[in-house]
């Protein structure tokens, strides 16, 4: 029995712990997006499903030693695609088609190891049962989603920190050399026992299989806590930052509620848990409808999306446990459970950013997990439901679901009231937004990302140049402006377009160049603003991810560079470790000025540029500002760096800026390692 449960805990730990890992290290190269993860779990929910589809036909279909023989080979071939380091050759040269790149960069360098681990759970189960036809070999799963979670909740808080992801992509192979051995020898001794003299076959045999609509419903009970998993990660690391940690957070509750209600019946107690439901997905619509403003605590938000989402898993997937069939027809049961994951993850991935305006899958996966456990309630035939369809419980349950339905329906159009124009896409959801007249002098439209301002302008004519938001003339963009020579052409990069507002600076013969990610940034500054149409000065924009772009250019002779690539309130890190910072000053010249906007609601990135501007030798000074009365300019957090003290010896950087505070505490970020952890505020 300890063979088998220590293959399967290794084998859920690796095919876990490989998860964030490999997204954290391939999220640089596709711009930092929340977008990544998705498509990397939409990538390991279809592996999942592929490893279950093969443990189900070899079951079926070849005798128990072919299995072996089968397995063993695959598991020796895996072997050669080690270590798991993806290739640099992988690195896109132009924003298009990222979902697709990063599914096959994914395939080449983790795709059959990952296969192969996840075909363990119910294949190592497939052999308990043969080897120990009288013992359950559903406990076996429980283990199997509990080395899960742990691999989940040990990366961003044991691995993360301490290793550099070189050294992790090493310590993870060598743990698959380990599970393909131990895998081996779990199967040749299930086969030597099966063989062995006196052992009996079950006393009973497996019952008729179950029929399309009990399958039907294994995957759709599957497949609705899969979407809710996608849509709610995907609105957390969109509004924070997509780190590991907000990415495992769900990813662990989830695969929680799995141990508990595949362990033991008393942990799904189903009367509590039902009653708690419409409660859960209520506050889940009242927290996902809360503005930035009204917004409590991080960490009471992250405890209410938690606690919420937890009570849609475990009514989910107790009532799949309770469906659970007779161990014969485990591996089908099983395929089902993946398919339904593998439909959610597509759903999210896929379907909703090419079929949706906006995300409407969150309220719509919060709405299907209270569909479900309404069609597992009415189907069962020891509750009042299924006898009575028009008696009071029925009716009540039935209303229930109709208001919760007429929520999603809600926020749905909530989602879309009063936006000029809203564009989605890998890279996530822009709204523009009018308010008052175009010619009122009070009329301004917003370009808004998630839920935050990434751009505002005056919208009466007499107005447009006016400069407002996050590059007022007291920020630290705004010192730099004040202090460059009248009579010199200035050359400014700046990382990251918005509305385009910085162009708004320019004049006469100055050169402005953006560098943006998201193609439709472009489209919208260019058919909604007026900032690129009026500046003075020659204004250029490339597309693609600015980090990318910079190190395949020459040296540009930057008289400026402004780092301001933020997605949401999200934090690109790839732009923010030393090895970048040393790329962005190959581009500038030599008294020129570095200026980073690090305005966050949540994490406070001072230390790090503090920590990176002492080791690379550079001055650096911290500009912030507060709110002006008027409302037009926002308070800001910019941090200016230069090769030289002198180049910040004039009177505006002496009166609005100051050092920054020592921070010999953080370990640097490098493109090797980070850790958000440090500096949450």
């Amino acid at each position: 029995m300890w063979l088998y449960a220590i293959t399967v805990f290794l084998s859920a730990f690796l095919l876990f712990q490989v998860q964030p890992m490999i997204a954290r290290m391939i999220l640089p190269w596709f711009g930092g997006t929340a977008a990544v993860w998705a498509t990397c779990l939409l990538f390991f929910q279809a592996v999942l499903l592929a490893g279950y589809g093969y443990t189900h036909g070899v079951v079926k279909r070849l005798r128990a030693e072919r299995q072996w023989m089968l397995h063993v080979a695959l598991l020796a071939l895996a072997l050669a695609v080690l270590p798991i380091l993806p290739d640099p050759k992988w690195k896109p040269v132009s924003p298009e088609m990222p979902a697709a790149r990063i599914l096959a960069l994914l395939a080449v360098t983790v795709g059959l190891p990952y296969f192969l681990l996840s075909t363990t759970a119910p294949l190592v189960q497939a052999w308990f049962a043969r080897a120990f036809p009288d013992r359950s070999p559903y406990r076996l799963y429980a283990l199997s989603n509990l080395g899960s979670m742990l691999a989940l909740l040990s990366y961003p808080t044991l691995f993360e920190p301490a290793f550099t992801l070189r050294q992790q992509a090493w310590a993870w192979s060598g743990g698959f050399i380990l599970f393909a051995i131990l895998c081996a020898i779990t199967g040749w001794s299930g086969l030597r026992r099966s063989a062995a003299p006196g052992l009996q076959p079950p006393a009973d045999p497996a019952p008729a299989a179950p029929g399309a609509a009990m399958h039907a419903l294994w995957a759709a009970l599957a497949m609705g806590p899969s979407l809710l998993l996608l849509a709610l990660t995907t609105h957390m690391t969109t509004d924070l930052a997509p780190i590991p940690f907000l990415w495992v957070l769900p990813l662990a509750l989830y695969l929680l509620s799995f141990i508990l209600c595949f362990d033991a019946p008393r942990w799904y107690r189903r009367t509590w848990f039902l009653a708690a439901l419409p409660a859960a997905l209520g506050a889940l619509f009242w927290l996902v409808k809360l503005g930035p403003e009204a917004r409590p605590d991080l960490r009471l938000m992250i405890a209410g999306y938690a606690l919420c989402f937890f009570v849609a898993c475990m009514v989910c997937h107790g009532e799949l446990a309770r469906l659970r069939p007779h161990p014969g027809h485990l591996t089908g049961y099983y395929l089902m459970i993946s398919v339904g994951g593998a439909l959610g993850g597509l759903f999210v991935a896929v379907l909703a950013p090419a079929l949706f305006r906006a995300m409407y899958e969150l309220p719509l996966g919060i709405a299907l997990c209270g569909a479900l456990a309404a069609v597992v309630l009415l189907r069962d035939a020891e509750l009042p439901f299924r006898r009575d369809l028009l008696g009071w419980p029925s009716i009540l349950l039935l209303t229930g679901v109709a208001v919760l339905w007429g929520f999603a329906g809600r926020e749905i159009r909530e989602m879309t009231r009063g936006a000029l124009v809203i564009r989605r896409n890998f890279y996530g959801e822009l709204r523009v937004r009018q308010y008052n007249g175009v010619y009122d002098w009070e009329g301004y439209r917003t370009l808004v990302h998630g839920t935050i301002n990434h751009g505002e302008q005056y919208t009466h004519p007499a107005r447009r140049r006016e400069i407002a938001t996050y590059y007022c003339e007291d920020t630290g963009l705004g010192l730099w402006m004040r202090t460059r020579p009248e009579s010199s052409f200035q050359r400014v990069g700046v990382l990251g377009l918005g509305a385009g507002t910085i162009a708004a600076y320019s004049r006469f013969g100055d050169v402005y160049r953006f560098y943006e990610l998201n193609p439709e940034v472009e489209k919208i500054a260019r058919n909604y603003f007026w900032y690129l149409e009026n500046a003075e000065g020659a204004v250029e924009v490339v597309l693609g991810d600015g980090r990318l772009s910079m190190e395949r250019e020459p040296p540009q002779n930057y008289d400026l560079l402004v780092m301001d690539a933020f997605s949401s309130d999200s934090i690109p890190v790839h732009l923010l470790t030393r090895e970048a910072i040393q790329l962005y000053f190959r581009h500038l010249k030599a008294d020129g000025v570095l200026a980073v906007h690090i305005s966050n609601r949540y994490v406070d990135l001072k230390p790090v540029l503090e920590r990176e501007a002492a080791l690379l030798g550079k001055a650096a000074l911290l500009v912030e500002t507060e709110d002006s009365d008027d409302g037009r300019c926002f308070g800001t957090t910019w941090v200016l760096m230069a090769n030289r003290p002198e180049v910040f010896a004039r009177e505006p950087y002496q009166k609005g800026a100051q050092p920054l505070e020592k921070a010999e505490w953080m370990r640097p970020w490098t493109d090797d390692y980070s850790n958000l952890f440090r500096v949450i505020k």
